[in-house]
């Protein structure tokens, strides 16, 4: 008599499995090497045996406050938001069954940042460590309200009323706060420094403000894998195989507001990270979100550090803030996707 099936097919999928952890190391190792790189890089360049020195207590002061103070802090946010916002599509794309979804659809961005408008025009906020709060304060009530446009209804087109709410949302706060830097060019001048979306100067207190939330997110979201799976099969199906579909969009759209709420907080709108991670992650290992969802907290740090980097060395002595050198690698992908022949839906 032959083996049962479950039998024959263990030693590949044991293999297969062995093979996606030696990945996920191979990709952890990766963003240390971008680490130190980013380390060394910059107006100043630090020699990488330098930034060893430093990181280790034996260099001189100059290379020790250059590390320590100026691009340790960045170099972790950077690591923070580019995993925060790398697991947040992720979720964002598997709860709307779109690979062309990424996580400003649920009106984060664009609560975060007429948020920041109001601080500075009607409080006077003009430090980061101050846009912080009402960042994340905007992007939390923003992305609620979109939840509460669209939690009553059938769940068969829950994911649809939740691209549609956002967007909605989104266009309106967006000519908010167009009106509001129109007509208040003190206001504008601030604001146009954090929208851009930058790692630069941002410091250790937006870190140690995005850190709890990201780290509460990323928790929130690694054990909905199975579920999400479940869900990519449809609605019907997922229930049928004992999902609690409005538990797990809920549970969902709360990791997404944590994770895409701080890094918008912390570093401003970073763009098509969101986007460009999880579907790039999707060709090499498949739907299988569980996968997708480990993946994505080293592949996004990767991106948003090898922009950050890419930034710096482009227009030394000066910079290119990391939001535009997403936008430059996105907006490609972006046009990309829309052409595919494929259908959109995972």
């Amino acid at each position: 008599m032959g083996r049962p099936d479950s039998d024959r097919t263990r030693p590949r999928r044991d293999a297969r499995n062995t093979r996606l952890v030696l990945g996920w190391v191979a990709c952890v190792l990766a963003v240390t090497a971008l680490a130190l790189v980013s380390l060394a890089v910059g107006s100043r360049t630090v020699p990488l045996d330098g930034v060893w020195r430093a990181v280790t207590g034996r260099g001189d002061a100059t290379e020790t406050a250059i590390v320590w103070q100026l691009r340790m802090p960045r170099t972790v946010l950077g690591c923070v938001v580019g995993a925060a916002l790398g697991v947040a599509g992720v979720v964002m794309q598997a709860l709307t069954r779109n690979p062309l979804a990424e996580p400003g659809l649920a009106g984060v961005n664009a609560g975060a940042s007429f948020a920041v408008v109001l601080a500075i025009s009607l409080f006077g906020v003009t430090r980061t460590s101050g846009y912080v709060w009402f960042a994340f304060a905007g992007a939390v009530l923003a992305a609620l309200a979109v939840h509460g446009l669209t939690r009553h209804g059938a769940s068969a087109g829950a994911h649809t009323r939740l691209v549609l709410a956002g967007a909605a949302l989104s266009a309106t706060l967006g000519a908010v706060t167009g009106i509001l830097t129109m007509f208040d060019t003190n206001t504008f001048d601030s604001y146009r420094f954090w929208v851009v979306g930058a790692l630069e100067n941002r410091g250790t207190p937006a870190l140690v403000a995005a850190v709890p939330f990201v780290a509460a997110g990323t928790a929130l979201a690694l054990p909905l894998g199975p579920a999400l799976n479940a869900l990519a099969l449809g609605e019907d199906q997922g229930s049928a195989l004992g999902v609690r579909t409005g538990v797990v969009r809920t549970a969902g759209l709360a990791s997404v507001i944590l994770l895409c709420g701080a890094a918008t907080a912390a570093a401003g709108p970073i763009a098509f990270v969101g986007l460009v991670v999880p579907h790039a992650l999707r060709m090499f290992l498949g739907p299988d979100v569980r996968w997708l969802l480990a993946y994505a907290i080293p592949a996004g740090a990767a991106l948003v550090l090898a922009s950050d980097i890419a930034g710096r060395v482009a227009a030394r002595p000066g910079e290119i803030e990391a939001g535009i050198v997403t936008a430059f690698i996105g907006a490609p992908v972006l046009m990309w996707l829309a052409n595919r022949t494929k259908a959109v839906r995972i």
